[in-house]
């Protein structure tokens, strides 16, 4: 039998290649980095050639790093992130930048379409794909395409997803895995399949869409080129793979009704686990890479980003103190807030920082510091910000739980599960116990399941998880700061409500 098993994650702002041996321990990894391009206001594009070179960077420094025999590799799973358009032509090339999960600027092309359905039409479209029409999906970059870009429309043979688009560079197969599919208004949230009725509708050719698969389905085999340019043995299995939220969630050990992933990466949000169909408005509705389950998401754009942009615009002197005290810049935000009182001391953040998505669907939602005085602190700005996403997972929690899906346990995964503030924070604002397995590697390790169910390495998730997903650490709720941070999360419900208005009327 094959020793290893590769996971390949196209994140936002990196890509990260993790060699799995069986009991889910990390015989070596892999990174590399590209770059979001931000060309006009609510533009968020990256150029899906910096993914592939990325990715074969990644996966040859993990080759090279642990010194790995390609040919020992039993399969290779793949996630992404969600809600690309990736247009590519016959032979695969794409043909532009791609909007990104963070894109909104087909925000009127929404508000035309929902003004015009007005109600039943709505109603369908909904009934249908779980979701409603925003402009952060798929379905409304394709459109934007045909309206704005109608040289690169004309020459469209499939619209990808991130994760399906590498799974072409390395198999020259056409694919979309199921669980990726809810970000298209014309897939079937009850069936999982295109519904061609619906893409007439909505003007989406349906020669556009590629064949859907099981997410641990072998789509193809690594090609000779592909071989080439990664260090991969030709003919080696890869899966369809899955959305990374997904992916994410299976890697934490997210397999049966009821358990729930919490995401801290670039994005913020939570995955809860559900044996039904349970579809809000509010909310995000997929498939889960596990057959025969959903998720039903909760998303913010302000997550293990919002920390990202701290450190670098406000972080100046802990980088130069980073070589005298040993320690990095973040590790040195983090202790500043620690010396911080639960609550900031009233100090309190909209985490709304490229606009929002649930539970409020706002493109012209800020991010806001309320309650500045002489008194703040950087560390008071810093552990406001971390509560403030804090309060943007339990605000999604709340309206799951009101949708008849109700989380008892999260399942702490992404860099911000590696701080331990951060994680008490949250588990003490939201009111929920926190387990935190393998942090860095559960995106990975999911799409390396996926492959390794798919290739017979493990006999179904069950054996797999069992494993490989360990428990590291446990955060407990502490009761004694409930009434601090309640009195702070009315007042971020109340920011929102109070300044909708003005964010929508002055559009910066």
């Amino acid at each position: 039998m094959k020793r290893y098993l590769l996971g390949i994650d196209i994140g936002t702002s990196a890509c990260k290649a993790a060699i799995f041996e069986r009991d889910g321990t990390v015989a070596a990894a892999g990174a590399g980095e590209y770059p979001v391009y931000y060309p006009h206001p609510g533009w968020a594009e990256q150029n899906p050639e910096n993914w592939w070179s990325s990715v074969c960077a990644a996966v040859k420094q993990a080759i090279r790093r642990g010194g790995i025999d390609p040919s020992e590799i039993a399969g290779i799973g793949i996630d992404g992130q969600s809600w690309s358009a990736v247009a590519v032509d016959q032979d695969g090339k794409s043909l532009c930048n791609t909007p990104i999960w963070m894109d909104t600027r087909a925000k009127d092309i929404c508000d035309r379409i929902n003004e015009r359905l007005n109600g039943t039409g709505r109603d369908v479209i909904f009934d249908l794909a779980g979701n409603s029409l925003q402009p952060s999906y798929t379905t409304a970059k394709i459109l934007w395409y045909q309206e704005n870009r109608p040289e690169v429309f004309g020459q469209i043979h499939q619209i990808l997803q991130s994760n399906s688009y590498i799974a072409f560079r390395l198999t020259g197969v056409f694919s979309q895995d199921v669980s990726q599919g809810y970000g298209l208004h014309c897939f079937d949230m009850h069936t999982g399949t295109w519904n061609l009725d619906m893409c007439g509708k909505l003007g989406i050719p349906s020669e556009f869409l590629p064949p859907i698969y099981p997410c641990d389905s072998v789509i193809g085999t690594v090609t000779e080129e592909a071989a080439r340019q990664t260090g991969l043995a030709v003919g080696t299995p890869v899966v369809a793979g899955g959305l990374d939220a997904a992916c994410g969630a299976l890697g934490t050990g997210v397999l049966h009704d009821g358990e729930t992933q919490e995401q801290g990466g670039q994005a913020g949000g939570m995955s809860i686990c559900t044996d039904t169909y349970r579809a809000d408005p509010r909310l995000i509705l997929s498939y889960h890479v596990v057959p025969g389950k959903w998720l039903l998401q909760g998303g913010t754009t302000g997550g293990g980003g919002v920390m990202r942009w701290i450190e670098k615009e406000f972080a100046g002197y802990e980088r130069l103190m980073s070589e005298q005290t040993g320690k990095s810049s973040l590790e040195q935000l983090n202790e500043i807030a620690e010396k911080i009182p639960a609550g900031s001391d009233g100090l309190v953040f909209l985490p709304y920082m490229s606009g929002e998505r649930s539970p409020i669907w706002d493109v012209n939602a800020k991010g806001v510091f309320y309650g500045l005085d002489f008194a703040k602190t950087k560390g008071h700005m810093v552990r406001a910000a971390m509560e403030g996403v804090a309060f943007s997972l339990r605000h999604n929690l709340e309206v799951a739980e009101k949708a008849g899906a109700e989380a008892k346990v999260l399942r702490a995964m992404g860099g911000s599960a590696n701080s331990l503030l951060w994680t008490q924070i949250k588990s003490d604002v939201t009111g929920k116990p926190i387990v935190v397995p393998s942090s860095d590697t559960a995106t990975t390790l999911g799409a390396a399941i996926l492959a390794g169910v798919g290739t017979g390495f493990y006999t179904d998730y069950e054996e797999a998880v069992a494993l490989t997903v360990r428990e590291t650490r446990r955060h407990e709720p502490n009761a004694g700061n409930q009434e601090i941070y309640q009195k702070n999360y009315d007042t971020y419900l109340a920011l929102y409500e109070n300044l909708k208005e003005l964010m929508a009327k002055y559009v910066i």
